[in-house]
């Protein structure tokens, strides 16, 4: 139970198909893999030779990827140390330890404790490489689908947990307004995923051995969330960080301690009105950084100046890059709010319904339509390509 009542934890859980709740070999699930993907993303405009790297094609990527998973395995190796601690310091039914025995610094469990720390860390690399593969010789990103296998597999027990309840039945006007909410939520994710700007490019005719080349009129597609969900994975990461601090401070012999300790934890639980404004401002605010960072690595302004493409209207080089970035900061504001508000919905829908929320949350449903959309697309690309027809008009 206590894996549903924390924010970070039902999070991973989500990202390991429910194996948290398990604790089997995969309970990490790929949650490692993206926050190294996030870090190395963040890092390579500042570290020179990682942006010299993105600059080399396909092979610099390459490199860049190798690097991604030798990040992933220090940062598999300290979630699962925390995990574990966190179950080995939880009661079970018998009022014993859920893991016992567990600990580096102690002689007679310090060898069980690398083995269950190799084990998970294996497992996640098992699933990084499975979903490699699906991404090589399958449809659509592999690491995405495995996330998305893991909703839909858990979505059955989430349901029946929710129409057993007792605030289900009983309050037949909040449940009206809960499945409304649902479905508003759904049809919003759909437009704010599938909502761009499209800014017209013209392209420059060139002449060459008697042949004419150019003169097309394309777009630059500019999506409303180009972000995804990564603000929404930095914030709760940093969120539950003053939580865990003052969970550790509440065991300290200075009674002011303690006291601090208890007001920071009223004052940082999920449930109340301070912890829902700081987290929609942070995911707000992260938005923003993470969608300017990616429009920056992608160097649109420069692969324009080299194909003899311009903007109408607009000159090319810096001129360029101002207006898109300016045209992009004013679309992303939509797409900010839109996921701080998929941030807190769950607490919005308990206040109003007085209905406990599904396990699987509005970024639940936020990755399970993204990757069902991006699957499709792929799925009918491959249709056309082999000249069938194709399922989406």
């Amino acid at each position: 139970a206590f894996v549903e009542n924390s924010q970070l934890l039902g999070m991973l859980n989500l990202f390991s198909g429910s194996g948290l709740t398990n604790f089997s070999i995969v309970a990490l699930g790929v949650y490692p893999y993206i926050t190294a993907s996030i870090i190395m993303q963040l890092m390579t405009p500042i570290v020179p030779r990682l942006n010299e790297l993105s600059m080399e094609g396909q092979q610099g990527r390459n490199k860049i990827n190798q690097y991604t998973h030798i990040l992933t395995v220090p940062l598999a190796l300290l979630q699962g140390y925390g995990q574990t601690m966190l179950f080995s310091s939880q009661p079970g039914v018998d009022g014993q330890p859920l893991i016992d025995g567990f600990g580096l610094f102690d002689g007679d469990t310090w060898l069980p404790t690398v083995a269950i720390l190799v084990t998970l860390t294996a497992g996640t690399m098992l699933l990084v490489f499975i979903g490699e593969l699906i991404t090589e010789k399958g449809i659509g990103n592999g690491i995405s689908i495995i996330i998305f296998g893991g909703i839909i597999a858990s979505l059955p027990g989430s349901i029946s947990s929710l129409l057993t309840g007792g605030s289900f039945g009983s309050n037949t006007i909040g449940t009206l307004i809960f499945v409304l909410i649902a479905l508003v939520t759904i049809v919003g994710v759909v437009l704010i995923n599938e909502g761009q700007r499209r800014i017209p490019v013209h392209h420059a005719k060139r002449v060459r051995a008697g042949r004419v080349y150019g003169g097309t009129t394309t777009n630059i597609p500019l999506k409303v969330n180009s972000a995804g969900m990564i603000p929404l994975i930095f914030a709760v990461s940093i969120m539950v960080f003053p939580g865990m601090v003052a969970s550790f401070l509440q065991a300290s012999d200075t009674e002011w301690v303690r006291d601090f300790a208890g007001t920071l934890t009223r004052w940082l639980s999920p449930n109340t009105w301070p912890y829902n404004i700081v987290y929609f401002l942070m995911v707000v605010g992260f938005t923003f950084f993470y969608t300017m960072v990616v429009f920056q690595q992608q160097r649109i302004p420069e692969s324009l100046q080299r194909q003899g493409a311009f903007i109408p209207g607009v000159r090319p080089g810096r001129n360029t890059a101002v207006y898109l970035q300016r045209v992009l900061s004013r679309i992303t504001v939509v797409g900010a709010l839109f996921l701080g508000l998929i941030a807190i919905l769950p607490f919005l829908a308990t206040l109003i319904t007085d209905v406990n929320t599904l396990q699987l949350s509005a970024t639940s449903l936020l990755i399970v339509v993204g990757v069902a959309i991006d699957t499709m697309r792929q799925l009918e690309a491959q249709l056309m390509m082999r000249n069938y027809e194709g399922f989406i008009n």
